[in-house]
């Protein structure tokens, strides 16, 4: 296959994120306008990458699950839906829709401001920008809760695998499903649990990051609603983009899922939220909550620059 995944989707994380949502307006030409907009996102940059080597500059535009029937009304990714909803009590998942997602991340801050100024003046009225969420490294790659993020992350080449779509989808080779949500946390609860507490909520030790043994967790744990294995035993991954966001007055997990399927994502959210069927959710959700969900497709770098023609 010769189609290319966009660079963004494996790269290795950095230390600072843009998360870019739009909506298109009504407006006059404004389908034609913002295909023009996604067209040039690779060339755009290329040529930040070519300017500022040192920056590990990555700009990944994808297209919402209710908006690619306009963009591409011919065919459509194998596995987009919307984004799955779900509600379990005080447990939440809510689908808010969105018709674009630019994921721009770098080592430098002012970059990212900057391709993000330059999308939104190319866009112009043509689209209306939903949320604009600055994510950033805090510490080593911790969430603010003060636990290590990522840790599952796939590495290598098994990046590609698990993040990629191949063979079984030819027509969106090299694409990717992105599912994206806004969490909030309660910092100010949580920093009143005794770490011990905090660490069997999470299932992993806070200062070290080692994983609990199987045997120690709790059914409740989040790593043990989130590592699971699918009928043949196999585990069921996705690359996570995740940052942390926020000010004094708000602040939360930026949480970023790319996968080959998207079938992954929506098996982790169900355990989380409605648990194993036995009463037993993730219990990290009393201290943090999702205030949106949306699900994009991120395709391949051609089919992106090609899109309209």
């Amino acid at each position: 296959m010769s189609a290319r995944p966009q660079l963004g989707i494996t790269a290795e994380g950095n230390s600072s994120a843009l998360f870019l949502t739009y909506n298109q307006s009504g407006e006059d030409g404004a389908l034609a306008n913002v295909l023009a907009v996604l067209q040039k996102i690779p060339q755009w940059e290329a040529e930040y990458r070519d300017l500022y080597p040192e920056a590990a500059f990555h700009a990944v535009a994808a297209i919402g699950s209710g908006y690619w029937g306009r963009v591409s009304p011919q065919h459509q990714p194998a596995g987009l839906e919307p984004f799955p909803a779900m509600e379990n009590g005080d447990n939440v998942a809510p689908f808010t829709p969105a018709d674009l997602l630019f994921h721009i991340r770098s080592e430098r801050k002012d970059l990212n401001f900057q391709f993000a100024a330059r999308i939104s003046e190319q866009l112009g009225q043509a689209a209306e920008l939903i949320e604009e969420i600055e994510g950033f490294r805090y510490l080593d790659n911790r969430d603010l809760t003060g636990f290590v993020d990522g840790t599952e992350n796939p590495e290598g080449e098994q990046r590609l695998n698990v993040a990629v779509v191949g063979d079984e989808d030819p027509d969106f080779y090299g694409g990717s499903y992105i599912h994206l949500q806004r969490y909030v946390h309660n910092l100010p609860v949580w920093n009143r649990l005794q770490v011990k507490a905090q660490e069997d909520i999470v299932g992993r030790t806070k200062a070290e990051n080692v994983e609990y043994a199987g045997a120690d967790k709790a059914l409740t744990a989040h790593t043990k609603r989130t590592s699971l294995k699918d009928e043949q035993g196999r585990s069921i991954e996705i690359l996570r983009h995740s940052m942390p966001y926020g000010d004094t007055q708000e602040a939360g997990l930026m949480f970023a899922s790319y996968c080959r399927s998207s079938a992954n994502f929506r098996i982790m959210l169900e355990s989380m939220v409605h648990g194993d069927g036995h009463g037993h959710t993730d219990h990290l959700l009393k201290y943090t909550r999702a205030v949106t969900g949306n699900a994009f497709f991120a395709p391949s770098v051609e089919m992106l620059s090609g899109l309209g023609q």
